[in-house]
């Protein structure tokens, strides 16, 4: 079974141009059901039975999986009976019998406008690391990236001239994103004062943002430093990266964006995906009314 994973994940990695992260994270959703088909002594993908795929999904719901992790678990065993089917190694695709779990209806935690502010406001920015924290900080919030694009950001993927930056999201792909003043001043700011003084020239390459040694800095880094900078700034609800992208296009739906706009900055495949900012932003209007409505 394991030859088959093998040469799915490199598909994955060589025709579909999916990121290691990506890759690394199929074969982990994949190897657990094929963990869990060993006892079954299956050796071939053909053997494989909806009963055996429910008694997986039934498996992690005992071990106390989440709904998301369930539907990721989920469509990563998808594309890969797909791809099994589609290559004649099975006959008959059992997950498309499996019902998809049902994702709960929780909407992503999303940061006011006064507690990004008070996150920006605690770098110390007369420290070398202070001042790239902040840099880092501002281009979360004025760009709405994620972590793994944020951390692969190069010197040569700013053009400031033209106030946007580039940067290379799922799959590669590459798009421009507006950057405000504030950010464009933080990293200019962090640019001169911090980075010099960061740089190993053997080590650093044309990356953006580096760590004490000088090498780029790692998604569990950029984690560390929204973490710290949320409990210095008394926050207590649950703030990580990605909360500042989920504050970024709630802000801007909020300002009236047009919700196109936000997807090719989010860079979404399909409008879908933006569109539960909209059922934040409704939130948001129902928040409103009832604060300023006099029978609200």
């Amino acid at each position: 079974m394991n030859i088959f994973l093998k040469e799915y994940l490199t598909v994955l990695r060589l025709e579909k141009n999916l990121s290691d992260n990506t890759v690394a994270s199929y074969k982990n959703d994949i190897s657990s059901l094929l963990k869990f088909l060993e006892a079954y002594n299956i050796g071939d993908p053909s053997e494989i039975k909806l009963s055996h795929l429910s008694g997986f999904f039934k498996e992690l719901n005992t071990a106390g999986l989440n709904s998301s992790s369930a539907a990721r678990y989920y469509s990563s065993l998808k594309g890969f009976f797909k791809y099994l089917f589609v290559s004649n190694y099975i006959t008959e695709n059992p997950i498309e019998k499996l019902s998809s779990p049902k994702l709960s209806k929780n909407l992503p935690s999303v940061l006011s406008f006064p507690e990004v502010d008070a996150i920006l406001s605690k770098p110390d920015v007369e420290n070398k690391l202070g001042l790239r924290d902040k840099a880092m900080l501002e281009t979360l919030y004025a760009c709405g990236v994620r972590v793994s694009e944020l951390i692969n950001i190069k010197i040569s993927d700013l053009f400031f001239d033209e106030e946007m930056i580039r940067v290379f999201g799922k799959g590669s792909k590459e798009r421009l994103i507006p950057i405000g003043g504030s950010a464009r001043n933080w990293i200019n700011k962090y640019l001169t004062g911090s980075r010099p003084l960061l740089e190993k020239k053997a080590k650093s390459g044309n990356f953006l943002f580096l760590n004490g040694r000088g090498t780029k800095i790692s998604r569990m880094g950029a984690w560390k430093i929204v973490d710290r900078y949320v409990h210095e700034a008394g926050i207590e609800k649950e703030v990580h990266p990605h909360t500042f992208r989920h504050s970024f296009a709630t802000h801007l739906l909020e300002g009236g964006a047009d919700l196109r706009a936000v997807q090719e900055m989010l860079g979404h495949a399909d409008i879908s995906t933006t569109q539960i900012y909209t059922h934040i932003d409704r939130e948001y209007i129902k928040q409103i009314h009832k604060q300023f409505h006099p029978r609200g």
